[in-house]
């Protein structure tokens, strides 16, 4: 790690005045910083940048702040990450805080806490760099996770389910984390779309859709009938990796059909 490179701060953030204070502020304190005034610049210039530490407003245009919190955690659980928000309600806080976030200021605040929490923000997260170099740091998406008789290995992109192994691309293994994170927690399609592509409202939602009919040939028993990957009507999808696999009352009289039928062949 290169110590003489300034630290690199982003701020998303889509009132300029505030933005460009906060800059001219922490530039005076020798870090490299870098503006972006909506979600999806935003977690652009995250992915081609690569800052050590992000301020991010909830309220902006295109993808809210939570939406791109949750983006960015699908890929990097250390990244500190302090929320500026006029947001001030305990709920608001509360619901930062389990998606993920470092830090949580609300506006008015004062300068110098600010600066002080950047500061502190940077610090554990060195801390958090030596102490991997001699020992893993747990995320909260296991290496390998399983449910039923599948198995998805995030870390190699592969997964054992009903048709054997399968080689996932990474746009897959991003829509499984979220779901692995969130199971069983309804997730509406714009959700999906948001936290997982990083889209706007304005993308179809069929998109989403496809990837489940994908998942479901993986790795449900019968994917007509989902008992994993589960539809909500008007709402999105839910993940249960817990249900257990029953057979549906088709599959059962499927069956019993088939068993009558060869009863019938052998008496004939």
């Amino acid at each position: 790690m290169d110590t003489s490179r300034k630290k690199r701060i982003l701020i998303i953030e889509d009132d300029l005045h505030i933005a460009e204070g906060l800059k001219l502020n922490l530039v005076l304190q020798g870090y490299d910083v870098n503006i972006e005034a909506n979600g999806i610049s935003g977690i652009h210039k995250w992915k081609s940048w690569h800052p050590d530490l992000i301020v991010l407003d909830i309220m902006l245009p295109g993808i809210d702040g939570l939406s791109v919190l949750q983006n960015i955690r699908l890929e990097d659980e250390q990244l500190p990450i302090l929320i500026l928000s006029a947001r001030t309600a305990p709920e608001d806080k509360i619901k930062g805080l389990s998606c993920g976030v470092d830090d949580y200021l609300t506006k008015p605040f004062d300068l110098e806490e600010f600066l002080l929490r950047i500061e502190r923000l940077l610090t554990r997260m060195d801390w958090y760099r030596q102490a991997s170099r001699h020992e893993s740091i747990t995320a909260s998406v296991p290496p390998v996770f399983r449910f039923g008789t599948n198995q998805i290995d995030f870390e190699r992109s592969m997964a054992v389910g009903q048709t054997g192994q399968i080689s996932l691309t990474e746009q897959e293994v991003r829509l499984l984390k979220l779901f692995v994170t969130n199971k069983g927690k309804p997730l509406t399609r714009n959700q999906l779309l948001e936290i997982g592509w990083g889209y706007t409202r304005d993308t179809t939602t069929r998109t989403v859709d496809n990837f489940i009919v994908r998942f479901r040939k993986y790795f449900e028993v019968n994917p007509k009938y989902p008992q994993y990957f589960k539809s909500l009507r008007s709402i999105g999808y839910v993940f249960d990796p817990d249900a257990e696999v029953v057979e549906t009352r088709k599959t059962l009289m499927e069956k019993l059909t088939g068993k009558s039928k060869g009863q019938g062949d052998e008496g004939a």
